[in-house]
């Protein structure tokens, strides 16, 4: 019970001080007001927080699909050098840094279009690099849990293995995958340095995450790692405006990220099927 105690203390004084702090700015104009123009109180996050989903939205649209299809690669049809070769680069994926997966990215759109390249697009290849390896590992643990006599009965009948995996394995697996993509969605939402990298900031509302097809290719977007980052270390006056946005924006943080983790155990449980081990 101590050591309970002991790891609670913390998380909840970083909750206290978050909640405490980010109600100051907790209102509707937060949400529905950018920055532009805006020199002192006042003003939201609108843009930033429109960024951090078009960005997460796009990074997931690149990693469920590769990751998946690694997954059932390593788990269905992976044997041994290949497989011992893929797996450890998963490995190396999952404990790399998140700044050098933005450097990854930066430099993949300065050979693409230009030095100093940056826009949403940039920043979403940043968070698929990191999300990839938690989408395969999650994915791969939830379809070893596929009892075999199920893909071993679909055989017995006839059906190819591709289809087996379609109409047997995934849908007895579906549950878990989606809860481990919500995990790993949750995982990268906050990331700030590959997205200072990539991303850089602006106080406007910007929808395209495409580059802008100018002369340097600059189409900057805000994620909300980023403004929070931005109002705390490069305040105007008067501070405490800056201060209270970027508390707030600490806040809307945490309960996006709490909101991905209580949906996703909800769809593991819930949804989970029936099937003896």
């Amino acid at each position: 019970f101590g050591a309970f105690v002991l790891a609670l203390l913390p998380l909840a004084s970083l909750l206290i001080e978050v909640i405490s702090r980010g109600l100051a700015r907790f209102d509707w104009s937060y949400f529905t007001m950018s920055k532009r123009n805006i020199v002192g109180p006042g003003g939201g996050a609108s843009h930033a927080i429109t960024g951090t989903l078009i960005v997460t939205g796009i990074a997931t649209l690149v990693s469920v699909p590769v990751g998946l299809l690694t997954a059932i690669y390593l788990v269905e049809y992976g044997r041994g050098l290949p497989k011992k070769t893929i797996t450890f680069l998963v490995d190396v994926m999952t404990g790399i840094p998140s700044i050098v997966a933005g450097l990854f990215a930066y430099g993949l759109f300065v050979v693409l279009f230009s030095p100093g390249s940056k826009s949403g697009l940039a920043g979403a290849v940043a968070l698929s690099v990191l999300m990839i390896p938690y989408v395969v590992r999650s994915s791969e643990e939830i379809l070893q849990l596929v009892p075999n006599k199920l893909r071993e009965a679909s055989y017995a009948l006839g059906v190819t293995r591709w289809r087996t995996i379609v109409k047997v394995v995934l849908p007895t697996s579906i549950s878990g995958i989606v809860s481990g993509v919500i995990l790993a969605i949750a995982r990268v939402i906050g990331e700030t340095a590959p997205l200072l990298v990539t991303m850089g900031f602006t106080d406007s509302l910007v929808i395209n995450p495409l580059p802008s097809g100018g002369t340097n290719n600059v189409n900057p977007m805000t994620s909300l790692p980023v403004f929070v980052y931005y109002e705390y270390t490069r305040p105007g006056k008067p501070q405490d405006a800056f201060f209270d946005r970027a508390w707030t924006g600490a806040l809307v943080l945490v309960l996006m990220v709490m909101l991905l983790n209580i949906v996703g155990r909800i769809i593991a449980k819930k949804f989970a099927p029936q099937i003896n081990r």
